[in-house]
């Protein structure tokens, strides 16, 4: 279907560009979104009579959208979140979940400007598209994370998941030295170590020997 953009459209074009879409995009979403209109020559003329003013209107939002944008822009929300020791969320965080966190701080954002790739779905610090005009987006952060306190340690760009890992190693080996150097373990155990009671017990058996060696000799 041949439409006329009345506004930009990422992938698309500048307002007044006539482009090709599949039909389900232009009547499911486009047209809907009063994004787009049908190219045909009654709306070419349409649009031509009302370019001036669709293209004054556009800089007004624009402009307006600017201007809250250097407001929300770097804006960093906090989401406390339960989550396994590997850092993976019982859950997610979502769009409406990065709009209300917007909402809190004081931004009016509706779920409709957040743009995700995809859920989130561990714990760290991660950017999230706010997307306050069809060419004004910005970036905000998203602190996801346990616990208060560990929210303030990725706030300071620490890796949470990383320095867990860290520590479980560490911790492992530990455990493997302390088990090496373990005193329970008797040194007469082991190879070639008989300690002190093996030096005894051989002391013993020497002296009986040599009496056995002095029988022999007086029976013959």
């Amino acid at each position: 279907m041949d439409i006329i953009l009345l506004e930009r459209v990422g992938g698309l074009g500048q307002i007044g560009d006539i482009v090709t879409v599949k039909d389900g995009y232009a009547r499911n979403f486009l047209l809907p979104q009063k994004k787009a209109l049908r190219a045909n020559e009654a709306n070419k003329k349409v649009f031509e009579a009302n370019r001036d003013k669709l293209e004054a209107e556009n800089a007004e939002k624009r402009t307006a959208a600017e201007k809250q944008g250097s407001k929300v822009e770097g804006t960093e929300i906090v989401l406390i979140r339960a989550a396994s020791n590997a850092g993976q969320l019982y859950g997610s965080v979502n769009v409406r979940d990065v709009a209300a966190g917007l909402t809190d701080k004081g931004h009016d954002i509706d779920k409709k400007q957040v743009i995700m790739g995809a859920p989130i779905k561990t714990i760290g610090m991660f950017d999230v598209t706010i997307r306050l005009h069809p060419e004004v987006e910005v970036l905000v952060k998203a602190n996801v994370a346990r616990s208060d306190d560990e929210a303030e340690l990725q706030s300071q760009g620490v890796d949470v998941i990383a320095q867990m890992n860290e520590e479980e190693a560490a911790a492992d080996a530990e455990a493997g030295f302390q088990h090496e150097l373990d005193p329970d373990h008797e040194l007469g155990d082991l190879p070639g170590a008989e300690g002190e009671e093996g030096e005894a017990a051989v002391a013993e058996e020497a002296p009986a020997e040599e009496a056995a060696e002095g029988e022999e000799t007086t029976e013959g």
